[in-house]
């Protein structure tokens, strides 16, 4: 079976926005959890579906994952480039530090060491009460381990850390200048296109060139010699990772030592990076808006709302007649014809508009997008052509997409793997076609005996959640589904379920996900009372 590469892997992913404080009296700070620690994976080349009622957290999601909001915590894992590539500024800080970093985890393991001691010898009514200190505490030792392991894997057993240190330390001064110096090659890069374009156009006219010629021999003879200090600078990096290899060795055989080395991670950590970082990065991370009337500048052409991320992440130069002809090339493969290039949005159908924005974000050749309700605000029949339309592109660029919607039957159509958020939690995550025919969570239950259906042999109950939805700023403690949920019991009250596997790629978050014939019984009870509630109305 092929392994399926994951492009990115989410870690207790947090984002909290403070409330702002009503009286001097306030001693304490109130945040409303959009996302309270949501865990799951991204793989390449996949559609991931993501489906919950409004203001459960979809769109606040999607837009913490590109880090458009700085998230409050978690780590959010990205593997379309390597830590060589970017050398961020955190791998540096950790590095420098692993001695004080190594003290540090001591510390967070010995203090959870303790806590779970004590934990084990409560009483089962006392573990509920106790569970997610315990789990806080856990967290904290974990994270502080997974920041060094990553980078350093089993070398974290070595007795002189310093030493590793300075080797690392090396290695990612190294990596750092090979990244500068790869950016002014594609500056160089960039003002010879524009000459030798020059060149070629002044040829064609039969005009003299000789000027730009001896322009671009010159760019060309700086690039040489950049290229040719970028070989250097790898070779150098070459024989230190080799350096790195050789001390790797002296603990191969250590049991510690593979343990740890399991957890060697070369991604980069998104929520850790700064805003020159993480704009390196944009181009790959792409967003189409929900709303395509507010999302595209009134006062900007089609050509030139496509070619201003083309002109940010300097792929052409102003006045660059190669744009027009990309822009145009990207248009045509979106479904828009290239005499609109000079049309304004509000000379466009809501479907044209869309287009549009899925052009934008295209042109950038990114390697993942989110698609936050990109389909919501159109009619039926332009729904099937921009969903076909995203389909295409994906096949032909290889794109990944997380695709946001509330529109079932679309998010069934388009995704690999479904996730369900409820209140800032993924409580069900599946393969599409399992999630509909064997869903295990009451809320998905009963999200999905609400589609409608034309058709007249199907017997289907629709599920009443009785409640209200609580508030994402105090939310319930345990389960955040148990004040709605009509099989709630004391654990779910007091408890936060995990999200387990029940079965090969199917995670459910809920204490009785393995009591499916308890879970069934209590289904049929519930759907008979409504029934009889019914008909009681109704006479």
């Amino acid at each position: 079976m092929e392994q399926k590469k994951v492009l990115l892997r989410i870690s207790n992913l947090k984002q909290y926005f403070p409330l702002k404080k009503t009286s001097f009296k306030d001693k304490e700070t109130l945040y409303v959890k959009a996302n309270d620690g949501i865990s799951l994976e991204i793989y390449e080349g996949e559609t991931f579906g993501l489906v919950g009622e409004s203001g459960c957290g979809k769109s606040t999601f999607g837009r913490t994952l590109l880090q458009l909001y700085h998230q409050t915590d978690g780590k959010t894992m990205y593997y379309g480039r390597s830590l060589d590539d970017l050398a961020p500024r955190y791998v540096q800080d950790i590095l420098k530090n692993l001695p004080q970093r190594k003290t540090e985890m001591e510390k967070l393991r010995e203090k959870y060491a303790k806590l779970d001691a004590e934990y084990q010898t409560l009483s089962e009514e006392e573990k509920i009460h106790r569970h997610d200190e315990r789990e806080l505490a856990k967290k904290e030792a974990d994270d502080a381990f997974l920041d060094i392991v990553q980078l350093i894997g089993g070398l974290l057993i070595s007795d002189d850390l310093e030493a590793v240190s300075a080797l690392f330390m090396e290695g990612y001064r190294i990596a750092a200048e090979i990244r500068d110096k790869r950016g002014e090659l594609s500056e160089l890069q960039l003002d010879a296109d524009v000459f030798a374009d020059a060149v070629k156009q002044r040829d064609k006219s039969g005009k003299d060139a000789s000027s730009q010629k001896r322009r671009l021999r010159e760019l060309q003879a700086r690039m040489e010699g950049k290229k040719a200090e970028i070989r250097e600078r790898e070779k150098a990096l070459g024989e230190k990772k080799f350096a790195i290899e050789a001390l790797r060795e002296q603990y191969r055989e250590d049991p510690q030592y593979k343990e740890y080395d399991h957890y060697r991670d070369d991604g980069i950590d998104l929520a850790k990076l700064n805003y020159r970082e993480m704009r390196m990065l944009r181009k790959d991370l792409q967003l189409i808006f929900q709303d395509p009337y507010s999302s595209l500048n009134p006062r900007m052409t089609v050509g030139q709302i496509i070619g201003e991320g083309l002109l940010a992440h300097r792929f052409y130069k102003k006045d660059d007649d190669r744009m027009q002809n990309y822009v145009m090339k990207v248009m045509e493969e979106c479904g828009l014809a290239p005499y609109m290039l000079h049309r304004y949005p509000h000379q466009f159908s809501g479907g044209q508009r869309q287009r549009i924005g899925i052009a934008r974000s295209l042109a950038l050749n990114p390697k993942f997008v989110v698609c936050d309700e990109a389909v919501s605000a159109l009619d039926v029949s332009i729904q099937s052509q921009v969903i076909n339309l995203l389909l295409d592109l994906k096949e032909k660029e290889h794109l990944t997409y997380l695709f946001i919607s509330h529109d079932l039957s679309v998010v069934k159509y388009i995704s690999d793997r479904i996730g369900v958020m409820y209140l800032g939690v993924i409580v069900e995550l599946a393969p599409a076609a399992d999630i509909f025919a064997h869903p295990r969570h009451p809320y998905t239950e009963a999200l999905l005996s609400a589609i409608p259906t034309t058709d007249q042999g199907e017997k289907k109950e629709t599920i009443l959640l009785t409640g209200d939805i609580p508030s994402p700023v105090k939310p319930p403690k345990g389960c955040k589904f148990h004040t709605r949920c009509p099989y709630a019991t004391q654990i779910c009250k007091e408890a936060t379920p995990s999200l387990l596997e029940v079965s090969p790629g199917h995670f459910v978050a809920c204490h009785h996900r393995s009591d499916t014939d308890v879970l069934a019984m209590s289904r049929k009870v519930s759907v008979q009372n409504q029934g009889k509630s019914r008909r009681k109305e109704e006479e």
